[in-house]
């Protein structure tokens, strides 16, 4: 087996703290908490752990508006709790990345606060400011992106929220703050981070206008009501040309070296993971990004043998044009998406759908991303009550439609529930019990708890059940683990022009696996030639009863998820 970093080959595992697990019941995730599930993460096979952001913030965007870099907010503990947290989990084995905003900064920052203050103060230009908009650029969350500061007299720059402004990296003084700001963590030992939107960092600096002939929330509108065909793909040509402008502007690969050569200050194979698809950010492979997520596996309405056979191809090509060999990252969820569970579900199959795309993430070739929840199987949870919306961009929305665009109400109130990042970030569901084990009954959860926690979606109930999710995603991860080239073999499709199946090898020298995902409601039988092999050993199969076959014949039940070793 070749030699491979850490995080090469460990499994991730996001936690977003506001709702994994509530240590002190007032109804919000927090350190407590998490160090108390360090046991449950462990024995769930988890290797690696990427907290979104924990930082001190007004929360507008539920963390990733920051107003202190170097801190936690009260909400979830201390830095001594930090410290506990990060201290327990290398004593469990586990790693920990941190989410790393660089685009942009809360609007309650001490920076910002003093760079709108004045235009001659020493941050006047720590953020990017015109005095008057100098085109039509939108924000990605709520309308314009450029806002008024009458202390000024100036508008700035937000590429999201107007809560979160810009930092302007062209000056070196932000530069230094920020790459202060990383080794502030990566000296108390965590083991990098995950890089938030950083395609975002630079714009066109000709500040050129877009030409879409419609606002934002007219564009999110249109893309709702979009039917055929030709609408779909003029909303998605409209969305591009509505950004292009405001992302991968000229300068980010020299600022990315500029951070691994921070990182690579510290021993430990501290590591960067991008918030991107693009490998350019990988540079020439080992001076940029070492990780860029494989989002374009993601952006499908459903996982199809096709798809995925179709993804591989172009990915893993690309990953092998770089000058030093790229490694792959693939993810099928995160706080931003909806579950995987109702994503990729059609409605009738989606538990065995759900657990297909699970085998699918674990057996690729690169570093598997899970979001927590994923692994009870939890589901969408689409909040209608405008009043308990937290995702701002859900408010912003449905005022938006209402006032705007005439919709009524109710139908805006549902639009904006299934846009929302709320339905995809509700508190885990612990137990049977009320607001799933989260917190105490009396206590309201800071986003109501899916109620099918009460159908054996939780934890507790999942823990002693054989033929649970959990304990499903605990089997695979655990064949995983124990199989060397699951974790660093190459990757052959077989069988390509199959639309039912999807079946690969991954071998090493040593070894050869084969997998095989029938998305098929309908049982099949199989041969494989594959040279000097005629044995597939039984390893992993989502059925039970399944035993070694003969690759001249290989039985798969419907929606079979199946790991062979070859002999």
């Amino acid at each position: 087996m070749p030699t491979l970093k850490w995080w090469q080959t460990a499994l991730f595992y996001q936690i977003y703290p506001r709702s994994f697990a509530d240590g002190n019941g007032d109804g919000i995730g927090d350190f407590a908490g998490m160090i108390a599930k360090l046991d449950y993460l462990k024995e769930l096979g988890v290797d690696a752990l990427w907290l979104s952001p924990h930082f001190p913030s007004p929360n507008w965007d539920c963390g990733y508006d920051i107003s202190d870099y170097c801190g936690v907010a009260p909400e979830y503990g201390t830095l001594q709790d930090f410290k506990n947290f990060l201290q327990g989990a290398h004593e469990h084995g586990m790693r920990v990345i941190l989410d790393l905003v660089l685009n942009h900064t809360s609007d309650e920052h001490p920076w910002f606060l003093e760079s709108k203050s004045s235009r001659d103060n020493p941050k006047a230009d720590w953020y990017v400011w015109a005095d008057t908009p100098p085109n039509n650029w939108q924000s990605c969350f709520d309308g314009e992106a450029w806002t008024f500061v009458p202390e000024r007299g100036q508008y700035y720059y937000h590429y999201f929220m107007k809560q979160q402004p810009d930092l302007n990296w062209r000056n070196p003084a932000v530069k230094q703050a920020m790459w202060d700001a990383a080794r502030f963590w990566l000296d108390m030992g965590v083991d990098g981070f995950r890089l938030d939107a950083i395609g975002t960092i630079y714009e066109d600096p000709n500040l050129t206008p877009h030409t879409v002939p419609m606002s934002l929330a007219e564009l999110r509108r249109f893309g709702e009501l979009a039917q055929t065909p030709a609408e779909v793909r003029l909303k998605n040509r409209y969305w591009h040309e509505m950004f292009k402008y405001q992302h991968g502007g000229p300068g980010l690969h020299d600022l990315m070296k500029e951070l691994r050569l921070v990182l690579d200050e510290y021993d430990g194979d501290r590591m960067l993971v991008g918030e991107d698809e693009n490998i350019d950010y990988m540079g020439s492979g080992d001076d940029e990004l070492h990780l860029v997520f494989n989002f374009p596996l993601m952006k499908t309405d459903r996982i199809t043998p096709v798809h995925v056979r179709r993804n591989q191809q172009q990915r893993l090509a690309q990953l092998d044009a770089l000058p030093v060999r790229g490694w792959g990252c693939n993810t099928l969820g995160n706080h931003d998406s909806s579950r995987i569970y109702t994503r990729y579900g059609d409605g009738v199959h989606n538990p065995q759908l759900a657990r297909l795309n699970a085998a699918l993430v674990l057996t690729l070739r690169g570093t598997p991303f899970l979001y927590n929840g994923e692994e009870i199987g939890m589901s969408d949870l689409i909040i209608t009550e405008p009043e308990k919306f937290r995702d701002t961009m859900a408010t912003w929305y449905y005022q938006a439609i209402v006032q705007e665009l005439g919709v009524p109400p109710t139908e805006a109130a549902l639009r904006a529930g299934m846009m929302s990042r709320d339905k995809n970030r509700t508190p885990l569901q612990w137990s049977n019990a009320p607001n799933g084990g989260f917190c105490p009954p009396a206590v309201s959860p800071w986003l109501p708890v899916n109620p099918d926690y009460a159908q054996g979606v939780n934890v507790q109930d999942q823990t002693n059940n054989p033929a649970s999710m959990l304990n499903y995603y605990k089997r695979l991860i655990q064949v995983r683990r124990q199989t060397p080239a699951l974790l660093a073999g190459e990757y052959a499709p077989l069988h390509p022009q199959a639309r039912t199946y999807f079946a690969f090898l991954r071998y090493t020298p040593q070894q050869s696996v084969l997998v095989i995902l029938n998305y098929s409601d309908k049982p099949r039988r199989l041969s494989f030639d594959i040279p000097g092999k005629t044995i597939a050993r039984l390893l992993f199969s989502s059925e039970i009863n399944k035993t070694d076959e003969s690759l001249a014949g290989i039985h798969l039940a419907p929606f079979e998820a199946r790991i062979a070793e070859l002999g």
